[in-house]
């Protein structure tokens, strides 16, 4: 072993490319979208770096040509599901135990691969399996998820680095290690970035990982596999599982051997899954580390003294990038009487301007909503509020599934500010809109905070610097991310430590050290140099 005090290379974010028309990175991505809808992969388990393949199966389609495959994957069985996690269990004791330097440069490794070679075919895998936009597979499945492995890394030597003080005559010291067990991570398909962040980061230190992708993104979780594989992640220390989520997981949570739990996904799951947890608490061998980023319904608050433009882009952006199938996507938003003639007509004219369609074709700023089940859950919120009283259709509201999953950004206006699109998570590209009184600025706050269960990202707009501290401190506990004049979304690794507390999780912030310490269990070790050899102290002495 080499001698050494080592500092991991400083990480810095990933520059966005921009393609541009003439970029060479559109042209690369270009053909890359062409060869991987022409030619479909097939997607095994991995298990011990075995690639496992069984007689179920079923198929990757994408969402804007759902009659078109681009994957086949295999499913787990329960003798599947065991070996995994006696697999992820074994190796954790031989991984746990390299020196972190080696730990630390698998990761480094895979963000130089990712950003490299692998760059266009990722993008390319998150733009076919889950209909990003070229811009939006970018920010995602390259940059972010690069940002992770490298930030990660420092996160964790920071973590290291932070040791106890040492008396003359003692030295103190402690030791993050990995969680005795296994972790299982649970991971959606919106984010390419979040499901591998979610299995390798638990993995960076030193935790065996049982890893259940979302099937919906499969095909980007499979390139990310490969990455690692590559990079040279020892065989077993991640394990990736597809099939029966509910059956996968049911297995899993309980295991004895199940050490944590990483979460994103529906606040439902996750409630169902923590009282697994609790009622299996008496058979494991560990407490389980329970981490989850569950669901929410962001807001937009804007003060009579916001700026219009910047407001209105936020609008649209926040809501509808992506289908508004980000977690932190904007979906309620409180404005106020004196500024809605302006805001209304920008608004329509933006959102009506917006191209939704096929995301291979650049020049579309939306593509289509996921699968069959997230369309027919909007189509029915949005036809039920054409009938709502009080409720208006101000612009969208067309819906279609002939050939993909489409649904046209849609604004809707109520005067009803806990009506049910105020209140639901919708997971989708649906903004409402409750235009408040100036008088009731007080009053609206109070319901901007009570409405909705969640409290995961919120932005307020004002240029009055007295109007920002009073609405920051109103909106106090409505976000873990909260945003002054900008959308809500848009966290970067770094910059804006992401996740939210009340009923959209555990806030445990991915994208910082907080979130690695959940991955670490401390193990305090003093030595006594020169140990005392009479058990009397100096107090017992005759006078």
């Amino acid at each position: 072993m080499a001698n050494g005090l080592f500092h991991a290379p400083p990480p810095v974010n990933e520059p966005v490319y921009s393609y541009a028309p003439g970029s060479p990175e559109r042209a690369a991505l270009k053909a890359e979208l062409k060869h991987q809808s022409s030619t479909p992969v097939d997607i095994p388990l991995v298990i011990g770096g075995r690639e496992v393949r069984g007689k179920s199966t079923a198929e990757v389609t994408m969402p804007h040509q759902h009659r078109h495959a681009i994957a086949t994957y295999h499913n787990a069985n329960t003798t599947d599901v065991e070996t995994a996690i006696t697999t992820a269990v074994s190796a954790q004791r031989d991984w746990s135990r390299l020196p972190w330097e080696d730990r630390a440069a698998v990761f480094l490794k895979a963000a130089e691969l990712l950003c490299g070679k692998y760059r266009q075919i990722m993008n390319a895998a998150t733009m076919l399996g889950q209909s990003k936009t070229c811009y939006q597979a970018e920010i995602d499945a390259a940059c972010e998820l690069a940002d992770f492995w490298r930030f990660n890394v420092h996160f964790m030597t920071e973590l290291y680095r932070d040791q106890p003080i040492s008396p003359p005559g003692v030295w103190n010291r402690t030791v993050g290690r990995g969680l005795e067990g296994f972790v299982f991570a649970v991971t959606p398909f919106n984010f390419s970035s979040i499901a591998l962040n979610l299995a390798t980061a638990p993995a960076l230190m030193g935790c065996g990982v049982v890893w259940k992708p979302a099937a919906t993104g499969l095909a980007a979780s499979w390139v990310g596999m490969q990455i690692l594989r590559e990079a040279g992640l020892p065989d077993g220390v991640v394990n990736m599982l597809s099939g029966d989520a509910a059956a996968i997981s049911a297995q899993a949570l309980a295991n004895p051997h199940l050490a944590g739990v990483h979460f994103t996904g529906s606040t439902g799951v996750f409630n169902s899954m923590w009282q697994t947890v609790g009622q299996n608490i008496n058979k494991y061998r560990a407490y389980p580390r329970l981490v989850g980023e569950t669901g929410g319904k962001d807001f937009v608050f804007a003060h009579p003294s916001a700026d219009v433009s910047s407001l209105v882009t936020a609008l649209v952006r926040g809501a509808f990038e992506y289908q508004g199938q980000k977690c932190s996507a904007a979906s309620r938003a409180y404005i106020p009487k004196s500024l809605w003639p302006r805001v209304q007509e920008a608004l329509v004219s933006q959102v009506s301007s917006l191209s939704v369609g096929d995301p291979a074709d650049f020049r579309n700023f939306m593509g289509a909503v996921i699968d069959k089940r997230a369309f027919t859950r909007l189509r029915g919120a949005i036809e039920e509020s054409k009938k709502a009283p009080g409720v208006k259709v101000l612009v969208g509201g067309e819906t279609d599934d002939s050939v993909g999953y489409f649904i046209k950004p849609t604004v809707l206006v109520t005067e009803d500010p806990k009506y049910r699109t105020m209140s639901e998570e919708l997971f989708g590209p649906v903004l409402t809109i409750y235009v408040y009184d100036d008088a009731k600025l007080d009053e609206t706050l109070v319901l901007a905070d009570q409405t909705s269960p969640y409290a995961l990202t919120g932005a307020i707009f004002a240029q009055d610097r007295l109007a920002i501290q009073k609405l920051t401190a109103a909106l106090e506990q409505t976000a873990g991310n909260f945003y002054i004049n900008d959308k809500p979304t848009g966290a970067v690794v770094g910059q804006q430590p992401f996740g939210g507390a009340r009923a959209s999780g555990t806030n445990d912030k991915a994208g910082s050290k907080l979130n690695l310490t959940r991955w670490m269990s401390q193990r305090t070790i003093k030595e006594t140099f020169v140990p005392p050899t009479n058990y009397a102290y100096a107090h017992m002495a005759e006078p």
